[in-house]
């Protein structure tokens, strides 16, 4: 099996929050304030109990695992919902691949659908990435692929209209070829290892642990493609403007976000705290979910580089779309980084 091993290509993982020396620096400060205001006869103010909030997330990605640690019992007033952007809304979403039941204050997903529904819903906006995800594409070898060429011509699986799919486009585009030169067989991610296995297809692009599970089905046979230079789906914590402008949603949101802060560093330093939530959520075994951790890393902030992805992938979509792209300081407006900037996360 050959390919660009993620973990050593990711480098040291990145928090993106408050170092824990200053974070330290911070609770022994509030700590010595309180210890002084006990000792002068005074009670420090009682904080209102904040509104619950209601989160949207499909619980069969890995990239939702902070998300579940957050909400668990004693790491926050959250409940979580299967779901994503669409459940922001009332109603049935144009353009959801999904419809959920149930409304949501905020939604974890990937940029890209993001930026598929924000055309008809301006007023959805990013506020964290919580995870950043590497896929790959798992080919046979006896299909005659030794290379990203070599998928000229070929069967290869894709979930279309997805980060899955922008990713397979990148990766061909950097091995000068385009969406057109493959015969393309639409499938769902559940349904890609087995039609691997069966000879249906010659190749699969999409996230984890599906390609984990691809690679132990066909075993010797599997050749995998990765680059992070071609691309890396930004996992996000989406929420709307109306939430945004409700203070008492705000603060609830402002929370869950210090406590992803703290989950994501857990994602990162030590995930077997967390692969049983997601073994309960997702169904996958929890020696799967661990083979395609490594694909994963876990910033807890926002990147200067979501917002160049989201220029590429606009172009894209775009395309598909048969609609002009909308500029970089029209999707640069769909971060809001505000909601850092008060929970007192470095970006």
């Amino acid at each position: 099996m050959t390919g660009i091993a993620p973990d050593s290509r990711w480098g040291p993982v990145d928090a993106g929050t408050i170092g824990r020396r200053q974070f330290a620096t911070g609770v022994l400060a509030a700590a010595g304030s309180l210890v002084a205001g006990c000792s002068a006869g005074m009670r420090p103010p009682a904080s209102p109990p904040l509104a619950p909030l209601r989160v949207a997330a499909r619980p069969d990605v890995l990239e939702v695992g902070p998300v579940l640690l957050a909400a668990a019992p004693g790491g926050g007033s959250a409940s979580i919902l299967p779901g994503g952007i669409p459940n922001l809304f009332e109603g049935q979403v144009a353009g959801a691949l999904d419809r959920f039941p149930g409304a949501a204050d905020a939604a974890a997903q990937a940029e890209t659908q993001l930026l598929r529904l924000s055309v008809a819903n301006p007023d959805l906006r990013i506020v964290m990435t919580v995870t950043e995800g590497l896929y790959r594409v798992v080919a046979r070898r006896s299909a005659g692929i030794s290379s990203v060429a070599d998928l000229a011509g070929k069967r290869v699986g894709v979930f279309e209209r997805t980060s899955a799919a922008f990713f397979l486009h990148r990766l061909l585009g950097k091995a000068g070829l385009n969406d057109g030169d493959i015969v393309r067989v639409a499938l769902r991610p559940s349904e890609m290892a087995q039609a691997l296995t069966e000879r249906r297809i010659d190749a699969m692009a999409i996230w984890e642990p599906e390609g984990e599970r691809a690679m132990r089905a066909i075993g010797q046979d599997a050749i995998t493609f990765a680059d992070p230079t071609a691309y890396r789906e930004f996992y996000n914590l989406n929420t709307t403007t109306a939430v945004l402008g409700d203070a008492t949603k705000r603060a609830a949101l402002v929370a869950f976000m210090r406590a992803l802060v703290g989950a994501c560093r857990t994602a990162a330093d030590r995930p077997e705290k967390i692969w049983p939530l997601l073994a309960a959520s997702s169904g996958f075994a929890e020696n799967l979910i661990a083979a395609a951790w490594p694909h994963h890393r876990f910033p807890a902030s926002l990147s200067p580089a979501l917002l160049d992805t989201m220029v590429a992938e606009e172009r894209w979509l775009a395309v598909q779309d048969g609609r002009a792209p909308r500029s970089r300081p029209e999707l640069d407006r769909l971060i809001d980084r505000s909601l850092l900037v008060e929970a007192g996360i470095r970006i």
